[in-house]
């Protein structure tokens, strides 16, 4: 059993984001699924957006940082879309993070120091056609991780298609086919780090 925390992206905690986050404990996992918006929610992501720029990245990364405060050491850190800024952030950063699955965006190895950090694994997966994933840059930030630290510990995943937000089923850009390869992926990810404690 691995323990897992799973930051949520843009428009808030979905019930698409509850949804894979019960899919993951199915599959014998911890899911913690902490607010970073303090209840607030949106319809759109130019909205959500807008949200975020009026608090702040380093205020979401200060509420991330306390979400994790009372978690044990090996914990994987995952997000989707701007839930990764927290999820990289602390598995780069917190000391006995135990992985990284990174959906939907993923930013340089260097925006939170040197380099990923030695021993750490990482999952990422996009759509290839994604304008934000693809578009913004975000594919080639996993693909110099990839190079950089090398397979089997860094993984990046590549899915047909041009949604954001696929891996949300309470939304209409969700992909449910390739949302059961994400998770058949991410539970034999979990599944390999709980192995290797």
């Amino acid at each position: 059993m691995a323990e897992l925390v799973l930051f949520h992206h843009v428009l808030g905690p979905t019930a698409g984001l509850d949804h894979l986050a019960g899919r993951l404990r199915e599959a014998g996992h911890v899911v913690h699924s902490p607010d970073l918006f303090d209840g607030e929610r949106f319809e759109s992501i130019d909205d959500g957006a807008a949200h975020v720029d009026s608090i702040g990245i380093p205020t979401l990364i200060r509420r991330a940082e306390a979400a994790a405060t009372d978690l044990p050491d090996g914990v994987v850190y995952a997000g989707i879309s701007l839930g990764v800024v927290a999820a990289q952030y602390l598995a780069q950063t917190r000391v006995g993070a135990r992985g990284a699955a990174l959906l939907e965006s993923c930013l340089p190895a260097t925006e939170f120091g040197d380099g990923w950090p030695i021993g750490v694994p990482v999952q990422i997966h996009g759509m290839s056609e994604d304008p934000f994933f693809a578009g913004e840059g975000d594919i080639d930030n996993a693909r110099e991780i990839v190079s950089e630290v090398g397979t089997p510990i860094a993984e990046l995943f590549e899915y047909p298609g041009d949604a954001h937000l696929f891996t949300d089923s309470s939304l209409s850009s969700f992909d449910a086919a390739a949302t059961d390869v994400v998770v058949d992926r991410l539970t034999e990810f979990l599944a390999r780090i709980d192995r290797s404690s």
